[in-house]
């Protein structure tokens, strides 16, 4: 409906006429109807392409529409203004068409408008995909293959196979209108004894239903009449038949319900997910018990052992699996969760492919595998890697915590129901591929990228891996994941890199801790600043370790970054006491470089407290294959023995200082963190920990009166610990920050929040607060906060003329008066249409840049104005004032006419004229 409309209409009602008042109308902005033709960049004071505003008063929402359809998947797709995230938004049915509620959005906060999914830009002129970058010039070549581990966890083992299904009925999950599937496939040895490991999958948010011999595909729930769930739960048979030729029992569930109702969900639906798993554990656990009441293909199977559990989530499942560890050990609000009863299963670790962690909150003391995929098209900025950076430091670090960088994996190939002529339902390769803007890593058909097959047999073969380390126990399969550089040959020709923190790791050199850092600097991995942030907007491609959180500026989340032009000059690295590197057999450092570089040289230096140094050693680091679409800012792990400090004499317990000195001619590298190691998978305990739950409060203004709100917390568990808490000003868009000491019963993170009743309309204010663990405690809900919703009629309007008979060359004037003035500005809005007789004033009457902003199109060919598609007028009524102007600027000309006229009508809440409703007429005479 508009065309390059100022930018200061997003954040402001469009006035429409709403019932039939003749001569005044009720304010409220239009509907997505109509095209989304706006041309101009935000940056210069217009609305971009596809943004338009709709709704009506309270309920007013801001509304982008791609070109084409956004796939449904697992990357929460966000609108962001001024490099802030404004919220995420609903998506309609269309799959094009995403819409957010503006509160009290301002227009200064609207500039820079952007859609972005997991740091993917989907609103760039032209790409809808996502690479908004253009063309990679990269040619990047495969490395040699490392060398092979000491097993191979990939091979089948030695029992056969069977497979059934069983269904149960639904559950009702809180928050969820429509009532979740009980449905899973089960894979289980045939002829094994005793009791035996089980393995549970969960698939991500993707599709639900489709419409067989088509590519129709919805996101419903239930199915329509005629439309076939999408047995997303059956895309990991080939994996579960591997655990299971090996003597585990597997379980894959659905999840569809959960997919298609969690658009709303404040969590993304981490914790109905969690509920869902630990609704079919309990019923695993009932029939362990009583085997007897068990379905078929259960009692077919061997029996469970419930105190040996690998849970493996997928995508969204990912951060339902470490929702689901988490609630096991600390239980989560009763009025929030979907299962109650108790816990009798042990989860001895996780698997996560793919995952998202809006949250950012990793179970620190339960073991984790993070599989990143090097060519994701849909969790693209691989936020996964936070599953092991965010355990740094949480709590007694025993716990392995693995990233697994697959080269040339998309998304969905890990799921054969996900994988074009796998599929049963329509199905796509998520790195979305244009032949005009081939990339050199991630295309098919690079030498880097892996087909379907060869993708899904890498994933098999380090899923089977992760669970002969945590379950089996079999601490040879830790070379495969904790960084030491072998490999699993059944997942060739994948090139897969690892690295770990966690483990026999010891005290280490944190940035995210009280260190100073000399010869370097010392960068945020989010920050707004580019002089402060690890990585600029400008970059070729991104960092998984810095991925985006809720608050636009984090503190505490650091690195320490190295830029050199000569070699020789030392980055040194002091933490505030001395680190213990004794007992340790070498310094395991995680090192970034940037993408397709090769050869960055680094000598290692350690000095202890006497100011004894000695050099360790020096490692090479090259960059992984990247292109401007690829999260390949990724650390290499690599080590350094500690036997030239022995030998020096150098007191390993007490070491002040890390050395990095290049050797190269020139580079640039990020120092991660850097460990005491030794190899060795010891036993982990939980730690008795506090939880932290954020809540939300919805509440009415009221008339009159102050009334002051706290935002609901909730602190259970054990013990005390560290949070940090961020707390938004929706009035600025800032966020502030501070670090918190929580234990239950405390009520440590109170935040008031002050609210004044009146009887003037506004939109409504959302108050955030986020927290994230920092020490000895874990989050679970990490957001929440306190609605403020308006409960006050929006102002109707009417309209008066002060210039409506002028000469050319004089503008017509019109001013539009509201009923009552509103806390918020308010934009009258009306569309041109045909006069009833006479002439009409044209194209050629009116100054031609007036009617380009207005409507952008162009005088010429000259037609009236009623025929220009789309010319809308508009005018801002401030805040606390009553009224506006509107004006059209003419222009004088040297051709004889008769008196022409002009006329607009006031639109409705679907941006139609209203019949009825206020009018703009006007009249211009020649000036001669």
């Amino acid at each position: 409906m508009f065309r390059a409309r100022r930018i200061w209409v997003t954040a402001a009602a469009v006035l429409a006429v709403a019932g039939g008042m003749s001569g005044s109308a009720q304010a409220a902005p239009p509907s997505d109807a109509g095209p989304f033709t706006a041309t101009a960049a935000a940056n210069d004071g217009k609305l971009p392409p596809g943004w338009r505003i709709t709704g009506k008063g309270s309920a007013q929402q801001l509304v982008w529409r791609s070109g084409t359809r956004v796939p449904m998947g697992d990357a929460r797709v966000e609108f962001h203004a001024g490099g802030r995230l404004l919220g995420v938004p609903t998506p309609a049915k269309d799959g094009r068409t995403f819409r957010l509620g503006l509160g009290a959005v301002t227009p200064k906060q609207l500039t820079d408008l952007q859609v972005l999914a997991a740091g993917r830009r989907l609103d760039a002129a032209g790409d809808n995909s996502g690479s908004g970058k253009g063309r990679s010039e990269v040619a990047a070549q495969p490395a040699a293959p490392l060398p092979a581990g000491a097993i191979d966890p990939g091979k089948p083992g030695t029992y056969r196979t069977t497979t059934g299904e069983y269904t149960l009925n639904s559950v009702r999950l809180p928050g969820y209108p429509q009532p979740i599937e009980m449905q899973a496939v089960v894979v289980a040895p045939k002829g094994a004894t005793g009791k035996r490991p089980l393995a549970l999958f969960l698939h991500g948010r993707h599709y639900t239903c489709y419409k067989p011999g088509t590519e129709d595909i919805t996101g419903d729930w239930p199915c329509p009449t005629g439309l076939k769930s999408v047995p997303s739960y059956r895309g990991y048979l080939r994996d579960q038949q591997l655990l299971a030729s090996q003597g585990y029992v597997t379980v894959s569930i659905s999840a569809n319900g959960i997919n298609a109702q969690d658009a709303d969900a404040e969590d993304a639906g981490a914790q109905a997910r969690s509920s869902l798993i630990r609704q079919h554990l309990a019923h695993w656990a009932d029939w362990s018990a009583h085997p007897e009441t068990a379905p078929a293909v259960v009692r077919n199977a061997p029996q469970a052992d419930l105190s040996r559990v690998l849970l493996i989530g997928h995508s969204r499942g990912g951060e339902g699996v470490n929702r689901a560890a988490m609630d096991s050990l600390y239980p989560p609000p009763a009025a929030q969760d979907g299962y109650h009863g108790p816990v009798r299963w042990k989860i001895r670790g996780t698997v996560l492919i793919g995952p998202t962690i809006f949250g950012q909150n990793p179970v620190a003391d339960v073991p984790s595998v993070t599989i990143l995929p090097g060519c994701d098209g849909d969790v693209s900025d691989l936020q996964g890697e936070v599953y092991v950076d965010g355990t740094r430091g949480v709590s007694r670090g025993a716990a392995l915590h693995s990233a697994v960088y697959v080269e040339g994996a998309d998304h969905n190939f890990f799921n054969t129901e996900w994988t074009p002529g796998q599929a049963e339902a329509p199905a796509s390769d998520d790195f979305y591929d244009d032949p005009d803007q081939r990339d050199a890593v991630c295309s098919p058909g690079a030498a880097t990228r892996l087909t379907a097959d060869q993708q899904h047999k890498a994933g098999s073969t380090y899923i089977a891996t992760a669970a002969r380390l945590f379950i089996g126990g079999d601490d040879r399969a830790r070379q495969l994941l904790d960084g030491s550089g072998r490999r699993a040959p059944s997942a060739d020709p994948a090139r897969v890199l690892t690295h770990a923190v966690g483990a026999n790791r010891g005290a280490g050199f944190l940035p995210d801790g009280q260190v100073t850092v000399s010869g370097g600097k010392l960068c945020s991995a989010v920050d707004p600043d580019p002089a402060v942030a690890c990585l600029s907007d400008d970059s070729k491609g991104s960092s998984p370790h810095f991925a985006q959180w809720e608050a636009s500026k984090e503190v505490g989340r650091r690195a320490v970054a190295l830029r050199w032009s000569a070699a020789g000059s030392p980055v040194t690295v002091r933490p505030h006491k001395p680190v213990s590197l004794g007992g340790a057999k070498g310094l395991a450092l995680r090192v970034i470089v940037p993408p397709n570089t090769t050869g960055t040289q680094l000598d290692v230096s350690v000095t202890d407290i006497a100011g004894h140094r000695a050099t360790l050693g020096r490692v090479r680091v090259d960059g992984l294959p990247g292109t401007q679409r690829t999260a390949s800012y990724w650390a290499r792990e690599v080590r350094v023995p500690l036997a030239a400090a022995s030998h020096a004499g150098l007191d390993l317990r007490h070491i002040k200082s890390l050395d990095l000195t290049p050797r190269s001619r020139s580079g640039q590298a990020w120092l991660m963190d850097a460990w005491a190691w030794r190899p060795g998978t010891p036993a982990v305990t939980s730690a008795p920990l506090p939880r932290v739950d954020i809540g939300r409060l919805t509440v009415k203004e009221g008339d009159s009166g102050v009334k002051t709100y706290r935002v609901p917390v909730q602190v259970t568990g054990h013990g005390s610990g560290q949070v940090r808490l961020y707390v938004d000003n929706p009035a600025t868009g800032q966020d502030t920050s501070r670090l918190v000491t929580v234990s239950p019963g405390s009520n440590a993170i109170d935040v008031p929040v002050r609210v004044e009743g009146n009887t003037r309309f506004d939109y409504g204010v959302q108050h955030d607060i986020f927290v994230k663990a920092v020490h000895g405690a874990v989050v679970g809900a990490h957001r929440g906060g306190v609605t403020t919703e308006n409960d006050d009629p929006m102002p109707t309007f009417t309209v008066t003329p002060i210039a409506d008979r002028v000469t050319e060359g004089q503008p017509l004037k019109w001013k539009v008066t509201l009923s009552a003035p509103a806390d918020v500005e308010l934009n009258p809005a009306f569309l041109v249409q045909p006069i009833a007789s006479g002439p009409e004033l044209s194209t050629l009457d009116v100054d031609p840049q007036w009617l380009s902003e207005n409507s952008g199109e162009e005088a010429v060919p000259e037609r009236p104005l009623s025929k220009v598609l789309s010319l809308f007028l508009w005018t801002s009524v401030p805040a606390g004032q009553l009224s506006g102007e509107i004006s059209v600027p003419t222009i004088t000309d040297q051709v004889t006419e008769q008196p022409e006229s002009v006329r607009f009508l006031a639109v409705d809440e679907n941006g139609d004229p209203q019949s009825g409703g206020p009018e703009l007429t006007g009249t211009v005479v020649d000036a001669s």
